[in-house]
C-alpha cells in the first residue's frame, strides 16, 4: 500500500501533524543538547539518552494516544513482505560490508577502539537491539511516514529523513569524530533502503530488519573481521 499523493501543506500545516511537530522537536532538542554536551565537555551521553529514550516515548505515545500505530508503520499488514525484504536485503548488506572491512583492515585500516571500548568495557552491547528499535520508529515510523503523508514525493522524504538520520551520529555518538564519520557513512544505505521500504510497505519493521543485521554486521566489524585480517 502507498501513502496518497497529497499537495505539500505550509509550515504550519505540517506542524499540526503530531508525528511531525514531535519528531523534528525531538530531533532538534537532540541536537542542541549533543552540540552543548560536545562544546562543554559533558559528552554526547545525555543527547543519545534524550535520543533513545526520546525516541521510543514519542512513538509510543504516538501509537496510543494519537494517530494510532498503523499511522507509525507498527502494523501487521505487509508484515511477511517487510520481513522477507528487510531481512534479505540486510543479510546481502551484512555480507558485502564484512568483505569491504575485511579489505580495509588488510590495507592498515584503524580500528573503531572508541566504540569497542563502549561495546565491551561498558557493557552496552546488549541494548543494540532498543536503539535500533527507538531509531527506526522515529526516522522511518514517525518522521517518514508523517512527511509522506503530509505531501511530500517519495525521494524528497527519503533524502530529509536518510540525512537527518546520518548527520544525527555527529552529535550523540560519544566517540571520536572519525568513528562518527564511519558511522555516518554506515547509516546513509540503511537510511535509503530502508526509506524505500517502509514508504512499499507502510511497515516499520523493513527497515528494523535492515538496520538489525547492519547492527550484527558492525559487531563483526569490531570482534572478529579485525583479527580474520589480521590472520
Amino acid at each position: 500500500m502507498r501513502a496518497p499523493a497529497l499537495t505539500p501543506s505550509s509550515s504550519g500545516a505540517l506542524l499540526r501533524d503530531p508525528r511531525l511537530r514531535w519528531g523534528f522537536g525531538l530531533v532538534a532538542a537532540v541536537w542542541v543538547l549533543g552540540l552543548i554536551g560536545g562544546l562543554s565537555g559533558f559528552t554526547e551521553w545525555p543527547a543519545l539518552f534524550l535520543y533513545v529514550l526520546g525516541g521510543l516515548g514519542v512513538a509510543i505515545w504516538l501509537g496510543r494516544a494519537a494517530g494510532g500505530w498503523a499511522s507509525i508503520g507498527v502494523t501487521r499488514a505487509n508484515l511477511r513482505a517487510a520481513t522477507i525484504w528487510g531481512g534479505g536485503i540486510g543479510a546481502a548488506l551484512m555480507l558485502l560490508d564484512w568483505v569491504n572491512t575485511f579489505f580495509y583492515y588488510r590495507s592498515g585500516g584503524a580500528p573503531m577502539e572508541a566504540m569497542e571500548t563502549i561495546l565491551v568495557g561498558m557493557g552496552l552491547l546488549y541494548l543494540f537491539p532498543v536503539l535500533v528499535l527507538a531509531e527506526e520508529l522515529l526516522w522511518r515510523g514517525v518522521l517518514l511516514l508523517g512527511l509522506r503523508d503530509a505531501g511530500f514525493n517519495s525521494h524528497l522524504t527519503v533524502a530529509i529523513t536518510t540525512l537527518l538520520y546520518a548527520l544525527n551520529h555527529l552529535f550523540v555518538a560519544p566517540v571520536p569524530m572519525f568513528e562518527r564519520w564511519l558511522m555516518v557513512g554506515m547509516a546513509l544505505p540503511i537510511g535509503v533502503i530502508g526509506g524505500y521500504l517502509v514508504l512499499r510497505t507502510r511497515n516499520v519493521w523493513a527497515a528494523v530488519w535492515l538496520h538489525g543485521l547492519s547492527i550484527v554486521a558492525m559487531v563483526a566489524d569490531i570482534f572478529i573481521i579485525p583479527a580474520l585480517a589480521r590472520g
